[in-house]
C-alpha cells in the first residue's frame, strides 16, 4: 500500500522449480544468474532503468524526498528479490541514497 511506482515481475522465469535453487533466494548469486540469464529480464531492465533514470529527478524536483519503488512475485524470494536488489544497485550507481528491503524473502 506504500508503494509509490510497482512493478510485476511473474513473467521471468521461476527458479522455484529447479530443485538446487528453491531454496536460496534473490540475493543468492546462482538465483540471480538464473533470473538475468533470460532475455525478457534484459529487455525489461533495458526499458526500466531509462525510465528510472528520467522520473527520479522530476520526482526529486517536485519535491518529493522518498520514493517507493516494490517489485513482485508469486513468492517474493527468488524474482522479485533479485530484480529490487539490481533497482537498488542501478540506483544507488545512480547518486540516490537507497534502503533495500525484501517483505517475503523468509516466506
Amino acid at each position: 500500500l506504500e508503494a509509490d511506482l510497482v512493478f510485476d515481475v511473474r513473467f521471468l522465469p521461476t527458479p522455484y522449480y529447479v530443485p538446487e535453487l528453491k531454496t536460496l533466494t534473490g540475493l543468492d548469486e546462482p538465483v540471480r544468474e538464473y533470473v538475468f540469464a533470460s532475455e525478457a529480464a534484459g529487455r525489461f531492465l533495458e526499458r526500466l532503468e531509462p525510465l528510472l533514470a528520467f522520473l527520479l529527478p522530476q520526482y526529486l524536483q517536485e519535491g518529493r524526498t522518498e520514493l517507493v519503488i516494490a517489485v513482485g512475485c508469486t513468492g517474493g524470494r527468488h524474482r522479485s528479490t533479485a530484480m529490487a536488489h539490481h533497482l537498488a544497485t542501478y540506483i544507488g550507481g545512480l547518486g540516490y541514497p537507497v534502503s533495500e528491503s525484501h517483505r517475503d524473502i523468509s516466506r
